[in-house]
């Protein structure tokens, strides 16, 4: 593992030459190394070639939590997460992710061989950075999550999307989550659901589900 520098992102490289990309953005508070450790844990086949990335979010004050400063890819202002939006504020971390897939084009890496992922606040700036993208990638994860503005995206409905929730979640409940998957639905995009009985968290059989949706989407021979 290439530990990040500063605001540099964690890379992990895989065994063999890297041909696809993850990009995995982490949530509010958290940092580039809250989902480093769970690669291991998706037992993806030795011969994957996937080079993981988390990047870390920007601090800044976030005024939900009272203006304390922490990283976070957006400033949340309310629990009324729909409508409430720093619609600024996500535009910026979409630039920011703009510039890592560009990267990794650039580093070799077929756009078409490019996830974006998140959890929570992440996952809101994978989808929204992925649907907006200026070419399709191979997909889009987003873990624990909502997607606001939905009525923007009419680029990439082949993408396919990951979507995964808890049903106990108190942070981002259900219905939220639930409401963005209806939408982006209803705007034609793919979306594979599923629920879990947890919190605001990951479970070992969404990352059972996970590993099983990266061989397909970036179809790793088993």
């Amino acid at each position: 593992m290439q530990e990040a520098k500063q605001d540099q992102p964690i890379i992990i490289e895989p065994e063999k030459r890297a041909t696809s990309a993850v990009i995995w953005l982490h949530g509010l508070g958290a940092d580039g190394n809250d989902f480093a450790g769970l690669v291991p844990e998706l037992d993806l086949p030795s011969h994957h070639g996937i080079r993981f990335i988390f990047p870390n979010a920007l601090e800044q004050a976030v005024t939900i939590n009272g203006g304390m400063t922490m990283r976070s890819w957006f400033d949340i202002r309310s629990t009324d997460f729909m409508n409430d939006i720093d619609a600024a504020g996500i535009r910026v971390a979409c630039n920011q992710i703009y510039a890592l897939i560009q990267q990794q084009i650039e580093a070799g890496i077929d756009v078409d061989k490019i996830v974006l992922a998140g959890f929570s606040q992440g996952g809101l700036i994978a989808l929204h950075a992925g649907l907006s993208f200026s070419q399709p990638l191979a997909g889009i994860m987003a873990l624990s999550t909502y997607c606001p503005m939905n009525e923007q995206f009419h680029l990439h409905r082949q993408t396919p999307i990951l979507m995964a929730h808890g049903k106990f979640d108190t942070v981002i409940p259900m219905a939220i989550a639930k409401q963005s998957e209806q939408a982006l639905t209803k705007r034609g995009y793919t979306i594979e659901w599923h629920q879990y009985p947890m919190e605001h968290q990951v479970c070992v059989e969404e990352i059972d589900e996970i590993s099983t949706w990266l061989i397909k989407t970036l179809a790793i021979e088993l």
